[in-house]
């Protein structure tokens, strides 16, 4: 799934869309995306001047941008629903993010349940865990 096809799908635009491609779908319950981390993300300016991070709480956000890809990807019925966050477990966080990295995003869908979804998300830079936490959506 290409760029154009994630802006359909996901309410996030410019500057806050932090999926740029959508690898894999692997029914029923899997996705695989991809963020192109670049000097350019504005983020950088302040975070941190000459020692460039991106922060955590960017890359929750694209796991769960991914995730939200996911669940449209599971139930073509949730196209135009927005999802919103309802919870955060277990989130760690292994190795900094920085400009010049490709962040791979493996989601999967752990349990759905009236109008919540629950999700593993896993971050990975040159096949190494960066990110990981469990992601709880709702409608």
């Amino acid at each position: 799934m290409d760029i154009n096809k994630i802006l359909e799908l996901l309410p996030q635009k410019y500057p806050f869309l932090l999926v740029d491609r959508l690898i894999s779908f692997e029914p029923p319950d899997k996705v695989t995306a991809l963020k192109n981390v670049t000097i350019n993300e504005a983020f950088f300016q302040g975070h941190f001047p000459g020692n460039p991070i991106m922060p955590g709480v960017l890359i929750i956000e694209a796991m769960a941008q991914a995730g939200g890809l996911l669940i449209y990807c599971i139930d073509e019925k949730m196209k135009g629903v927005p999802v919103y966050f309802a919870g955060i477990n277990n989130a760690r966080f292994r190795h900094q993010v920085i400009p010049g990295d490709q962040l791979i995003f493996k989601v999967e869908m752990l349990r759905r349940k009236m109008g919540t979804w629950k999700m593993q998300a896993n971050a990975f830079v040159d096949d190494r865990l960066v990110a990981e936490a469990q992601l709880l959506v709702s409608t």
